[in-house]
C-alpha cells in the first residue's frame, strides 16, 4: 500500500515539530527545506552545466583524438541518452533510499566520472566517464524536482520553478563560456579535474546538512522496462545520429532506428500494463491524460532539442568556418546564456500571476525565430549579429521553460508529480539526445554536400551550419504550434488506466 502523498522524510527535509507530514506544503518547516531546495539547486546546476561543457572544447579534442564530429558529440549525446535511461529509475529509488543516501550516491558517481574523463587518453575512456557522470546527473534531477514540488506551496511553485529552470536550461546555455575560459588558460583534461574537485566539495558540505528520518519502503523495480527503454531510446538516438552514414549506404542507423520504435511501443505497453495491474509502472505514463501536461511535454522537447542541438553546432562553426579561439567562442555564447538565467526567476513570478499561455507563445516564436535567424549564418557573419541570434533564442527558451514546468506538472495530483517529473526529465533529456544527434547530424550532410562541390572548407562549414540551424527552425515551428493549447489550468484528476 503506497502513500497518496511522500512523507517529508522520503524526500529528505526534516520534520521540526515530531509530527508526521504527509506532503501539504503548508506545513513543511520552510527553513528546512529552503536548505535542502539550495543544495540540490547548486549541486544540479553543477553537474546539468556539465551537459555542455565540452561543447566548445570539441574541436580540440577531435584534434587530439583524431575523431570527427560524428563521433565527438557523443560526448554530449551519450551522457543525455544515459540520463533518459537512469531517471525512469529515480521514482524507485527516491521510495527505496533516502534523499541523503541519493545525493551522497550522486555527488560519488559524478565525482568518478570526472576522474575517468580527466585521465582519459582515447575516446572509450572519456565516453565511459560522461556516462558515469550522467548516472549522478540523473539522480539529482528529479530529486530536486519532486522535492520542490511537494514542499513549496502552489503559489510560490512557479518561482521555485524558475529556480530548477536555471538548473535545466540555464546551466547548459553557460556551459560553453566556462569551457572556453579553462580550455583556453588549460587544457579540456582541466575542466573534468575542476568539476570533480567541485563534486567532492559539495558532497563534503551539503552531506551533513540534508537531516534525514531514513523512512523508506520496498517497492518493485521492473528490470524488463528498464531494458526495454535503454534498447528503445538508444536505438532512436543511434538511428538518429547515424544519418550522415546513412547517405553514405551504411543502413546500421535506420535500422536501429526501426528497432527503437518498435521497443518503444513494447515499453510503453508493458507501462500500461503494470500501471493497471499493481501501480509498479516505471514510467507511469497516466499523466498524460492532463492535457496541459501533454502540451506542455511537446513544446519542452522541442526547446531542449533546439537548445543542446545549438550548443553544440555554433561552437563548431565559430571555431571552425570563423576561426574564432576558444575563449572568444566561450565568450560569444556567453550573452545568451546570461540573459536566460536573469530572466528565468523573474518569468517564473509572472507565470504565477497571469499564468503560462502570455509568456508561452511569443517565447515560442522567439526560439523558432532565433533558430530561422541563425539559419542565415556563415563564415563572415558580423559577431555582434551572431550574438543576437543566440540571445533571441536563449530569450525564447527563458519564456518557455518556467512556465511550462509549472503547467505541466503542477497540473497533476499530487500522487503524480513524481510520475510527472520523472517523465518530464526522462522525455527532456531524450529531446536533447536527439536534437543533438539529428543536428549535428545534418550539419555534417551539409559540410560533405558542399565539400563535394568545391566549396572552401570555411563555406562548406557554413553550408552545414546552415542545414543544422534550418531543421532546428523546424523543430521551433512545431513548438509555435503547440504553445496556444497550453491553459495553465488548475489541478486535473488522472483517472486510472
Amino acid at each position: 500500500m503506497t502513500h497518496p502523498h511522500p512523507t517529508v522524510d522520503e524526500l529528505g527535509v526534516d520534520n521540526l515539530d515530531g509530527n508526521e507530514v504527509t506532503g501539504d506544503p503548508e506545513r513543511v518547516a520552510p527553513r528546512r527545506v529552503g536548505l535542502t531546495i539550495g543544495i540540490l539547486v547548486v549541486s544540479a546546476f553543477m553537474m546539468i552545466l556539465n551537459e555542455t561543457v565540452l561543447s566548445v572544447a570539441l574541436p580540440p579534442i577531435m584534434a587530439d583524438f583524431g575523431i570527427t564530429a560524428e563521433h565527438g558529440q557523443w560526448f554530449t549525446t551519450g551522457f543525455l541518452l544515459t540520463m533518459a535511461v537512469v531517471i525512469p529509475t529515480t521514482g524507485f529509488l527516491i521510495q527505496r533510499f533516502t534523499t541523503r543516501a541519493l545525493f551522497g550516491a550522486a555527488l560519488a558517481l559524478f565525482a568518478l566520472g570526472s576522474l575517468l574523463a580527466a585521465l582519459a587518453p582515447g575516446f572509450e575512456l572519456l565516453l565511459l566517464g560522461r556516462i558515469v557522470q550522467a548516472g549522478g546527473t540523473a539522480i539529482i534531477l528529479p530529486l530536486l524536482m519532486t522535492t520542490t514540488l511537494t514542499s513549496v506551496p502552489p503559489q510560490h511553485r512557479g518561482t521555485m520553478l524558475g529556480l530548477t529552470s536555471v538548473v535545466i536550461s540555464v546551466a547548459p546555455a553557460i556551459g560553453p563560456t566556462v569551457s572556453g575560459i579553462v580550455v583556453d588558460s588549460w587544457s579540456w583534461h582541466t575542466l573534468f579535474w575542476i568539476m570533480g574537485a567541485a563534486a567532492v566539495v559539495a558532497l563534503v558540505v551539503g552531506l551533513p546538512a540534508i537531516r534525514t528520518g531514513g523512512e523508506t519502503r520496498r517497492v518493485p523495480l521492473d528490470l524488463l522496462s528498464v531494458l526495454l527503454s535503454l534498447v528503445a531510446f538508444g536505438g532512436i538516438v543511434y538511428g538518429l545520429a547515424t544519418a550522415g552514414a546513412t547517405l553514405r549506404g551504411d543502413w546500421t542507423g535506420p535500422v536501429a532506428l526501426g528497432i527503437g520504435l518498435v521497443v518503444l511501443v513494447a515499453f510503453a505497453t508493458r507501462q500500461v500494463r503494470l500501471q493497471r495491474r499493481s501501480d509498479g509502472a516505471l514510467l507511469d505514463l497516466r499523466p498524460f491524460r492532463v492535457r496541459d501536461f501533454s502540451v506542455s511535454v511537446v513544446v519542452v522537447m522541442m526547446a531542449m532539442a533546439t537548445m543542446l542541438g545549438t550548443v553544440i553546432v555554433l561552437p563548431i562553426h565559430l571555431q571552425s568556418a570563423m576561426g574564432l579561439s576558444v575563449l572568444t567562442t566561450g565568450l560569444v555564447m556567453l550573452p545568451g546564456g546570461l540573459v536566460q538565467g536573469i530572466l528565468s526567476p523573474f518569468v517564473g513570478r509572472i507565470s504565477d500571476k497571469v499564468g503560462p499561455r502570455p509568456l508561452v507563445i511569443p517565447g515560442a516564436v522567439l526560439l523558432a525565430g532565433g533558430q530561422w535567424w541563425s539559419s542565415t549564418i556563415t563564415a563572415t557573419t558580423d559577431l555582434a549579429v551572431v550574438i543576437a541570434m543566440n540571445v533571441t533564442f536563449c530569450v525564447g527558451m527563458a519564456l518557455i521553460m518556467t512556465p511550462l514546468m509549472s503547467a505541466a506538472l503542477g497540473g497533476l495530483e499530487p500522487r503524480f508529480y513524481g510520475h510527472g517529473s520523472a517523465v518530464m526529465n526522462t522525455l527532456q533529456q531524450l529531446a536533447g539526445a536527439a536534437g543533438t544527434a539529428v543536428l549535428v547530424a545534418a550539419m555534417g550532410i551539409g559540410v560533405a554536400a558542399a565539400a563535394s562541390s568545391g566549396l572552401a572548407p570555411a563555406d562548406a562549414q557554413s553550408s552545414g551550419t546552415q542545414l543544422a540551424f534550418t531543421v532546428g527552425g523546424v523543430l521551433g515551428v512545431v513548438a509555435i504550434i503547440a504553445a496556444p493549447f497550453v491553459r495553465g489550468a488548475k489541478r486535473t484528476s488522472v483517472v486510472a488506466a
